[in-house]
């Protein structure tokens, strides 16, 4: 199963940089058969990877909801075609979408890791509140992985006994 692992954010806004951070983390030590980035602002990069054959994506990014800054969350996002046009320039994840199927692409199923933003401003490094939360984050990308690649092993292990009964 390939899998790929996404941080996305700006590192100059502050706690927008958190996916990036995470991405930087995990890269330190890899995971068979999963490809870690972080893709930054680079939106049109992202679509053309979520267009490379992956079963699965996981993405991690700022989410703002409301909550206590530092609070994580897992969001299976809503990624039925949407009537928006593309813009090369934008990296919300509907605008990223959308420019996929603009490509003539169908993006695989995506799971976003969020952590909720204490400040984004013009400044580098995340809040205090976000930086405690890296670690946490990590474990939790990681957990999440090895769960969708045990599935997908034992979705395997199904096929290949029902192959040879």
């Amino acid at each position: 199963m390939r899998l790929l692992v996404a941080g996305i954010g700006n590192i100059f806004f502050g706690d927008d940089g958190f996916g990036s951070e995470v991405a930087r983390v995990l890269a330190e030590s890899p995971i068979e058969d999963v490809k870690i980035e972080d893709f930054g602002i680079r939106g049109m990069h992202l679509a053309f990877e979520l267009v490379a054959g992956y079963e699965r994506a996981f993405l991690i990014d700022a989410v703002p909801r409301d909550g206590q800054p530092g609070t994580l969350y897992v969001i299976e996002p809503d990624v039925a075609p949407q009537k928006t046009m593309p813009d090369a320039h934008g990296m919300d994840l509907q605008n990223v979408l959308a420019f996929v199927r603009t490509i003539g692409g169908e993006p695989p199923p995506i799971t976003l890791v969020g952590c909720e933003p204490s400040a984004a401003g013009e400044q580098i490094g995340l809040s205090d509140a976000v930086s405690a939360a890296v670690t946490p984050a990590v474990a939790l990308v990681r957990r999440l992985v090895g769960e969708a690649l045990r599935e997908s092993g034992s979705r395997q292990e199904r096929k290949t006994l029902w192959t040879e009964v």
